[in-house]
């Protein structure tokens, strides 16, 4: 059952909190929500604490009347003020590409909090060419007048970089990012998004490397799941996490980009990985 929180700025935020076990903190893309985990809950709440935020702005979270407050750090605090709200000491964390990198921000800012974390599609490299195509998107409606008419083109929208993806999963990833408004699709997330991406990019619209944070979570078990055709994380981002890290757990979605969708056998598969080595 989704709940509510105050944070500690006084935005109400919306989250999930499924099944028992080792607590799985579930944090979502730059416009996503905790709909895109749902494939994890069904796996996993048996054997986890399956925990899932909407971040401020997104999905059924209280939007920000400033979209200076749409950046890692008010985030990664927000995830703090979760666990304070819950009693909870540390929790993994479970990260798809913003969400990732909220993960490796506590892991330097808040060490304590954070048990280890699986990244998914994420590293401590953003490819500049997906941000480029990320600017294309963000803050726009889509075109398309229904989910049923999203269905029947995504397919053809999204390849090369997603290949195979069965028709429930293009549903459930449009039912995920997309409402039904009067006038077909709508957004939900805040638009302003944008203009926080805008402002906190470089001017070649770049981001900058952080390493640091990465080997920040050296102590930690860590995961990585990449999908085959990223335009965010390169083959050979991946490969320098594992020479950093040779305990990584490491595995390839095929068909996949940016990003997995998490029910995919290989994504399963790190995932469970990980649950077996925490314990």
């Amino acid at each position: 059952m989704t709940e509510t929180f105050t944070t500690t700025d006084g935005l109400t935020l919306a989250y999930d909190d499924q099944g028992e076990g080792h607590p799985l903190l579930c944090l979502a893309g730059l416009t996503r929500n905790m709909d895109d985990f749902a494939p994890v809950v069904a796996a996993f709440a048996s054997r986890a604490r399956i925990l899932r935020l909407d971040s401020r702005g997104r999905g059924l979270s209280q939007y920000d009347p400033d979209y200076n407050n749409y950046n890692i750090a008010q985030e990664a605090q927000d995830v703090i003020a979760l666990l304070d709200h819950l009693g909870l000491e540390s929790v993994s964390i479970l990260g798809t590409s913003r969400g990732g990198l909220i993960a490796m921000a506590l892991a330097a800012s808040h060490p304590s909090r954070l048990h280890g974390a699986i990244l998914n599609d994420i590293g401590p490299v953003v490819e500049a060419h997906g941000i480029s195509d990320i600017l294309r998107y963000i803050g726009l409606k889509p075109t398309f007048k229904s989910h049923d008419e999203a269905v029947r083109k995504l397919p053809a929208a999204m390849a090369p970089d997603f290949l195979d993806v069965p028709e429930a999963s293009w549903r459930a990833f449009s039912e995920a990012l997309w409402s039904v408004g009067p006038d077909g699709l709508d957004l939900r997330y805040d638009p302003a998004l944008r203009d926080a991406v805008l402002a906190q990019s470089a001017e070649d619209g770049t981001l900058p490397e952080i390493w640091p944070l990465y080997e920040a979570l050296a102590t930690r078990p860590v995961a990585l799941i990449r999908g085959e055709n990223s335009n965010i994380l390169s083959r050979a981002t991946a490969e320098e996490m594992r020479r950093r890290q040779p305990a990584l757990i490491l595995a390839e979605v095929a068909g996949r980009g940016h990003v997995p969708f998490l029910d995919e056998p290989a994504a399963q598969a790190v995932i469970a990985e990980y649950l077996d080595r925490v314990g």
